[in-house]
C-alpha cells in the first residue's frame, strides 16, 4: 500500500506547477476604502497561467494590467497572465498585479493577507499556492 501510495504521488508531480513567488505585498488602506492592490514577482519553471486569485479579505480579487494607450493610463481585467518558464514575471504599481475588491475590513501597515493564486499547466491542471502577503503603507512603491 505504501508503495502505491508513493508511486501515485510521484506520478501527480510533474503535473504540478514550480511557482515561486517572491516579495508578495499589499498596500494598505483607509477607512472606507473597498479595494486595494497585491503585488510580488511570480516566477514558475514551466509554462503556467495564472487563471485566479482568493482571498478571505476580499469579495473578489481579480488579475488586472495597466497600461498606456492613447496617451492615457488604462487599467483592464486579464482572464489569465502568462507565466512562461524562468521568468520572472512582475505585479507592480503601474503594471500587472492583483486587485482586491470588496474588501470586508481595512487593511494596516503590519497586518497579514492571505492570498491564494491558481495557475494552470498546458494539461489544463489546475493547483494553488498560498501566499501571506504582508500589508505596506499606503505610499509604498515596492
Amino acid at each position: 500500500m505504501k508503495k502505491i501510495l508513493s508511486l501515485l504521488l510521484m506520478a501527480a508531480l510533474p503535473a504540478l506547477a514550480q511557482v515561486t513567488v517572491g516579495e508578495p505585498w499589499v498596500r494598505a488602506t483607509v477607512a472606507a476604502q473597498k479595494a486595494t492592490g497585491a503585488f510580488m514577482t511570480l516566477t514558475s519553471t514551466q509554462a503556467v497561467k495564472l487563471v485566479g486569485a482568493s482571498s478571505p479579505v476580499a469579495g473578489a480579487v481579480e488579475v488586472h494590467e495597466m497600461k498606456m494607450v492613447d496617451d492615457m493610463m488604462k487599467m483592464r481585467q486579464l482572464q489569465t497572465l502568462d507565466l512562461p518558464p524562468g521568468q520572472p514575471v512582475k505585479l507592480a504599481p503601474g503594471g500587472y498585479h492583483l486587485m482586491l475588491l470588496n474588501l470586508k475590513q481595512p487593511l494596516k501597515e503590519g497586518d497579514k493577507v492571505p492570498l491564494t493564486l491558481e495557475v494552470e499547466d498546458a494539461q489544463k491542471v489546475r493547483s494553488k499556492i498560498v501566499v501571506d502577503a504582508p500589508v505596506k503603507p499606503l505610499t509604498a512603491t515596492h
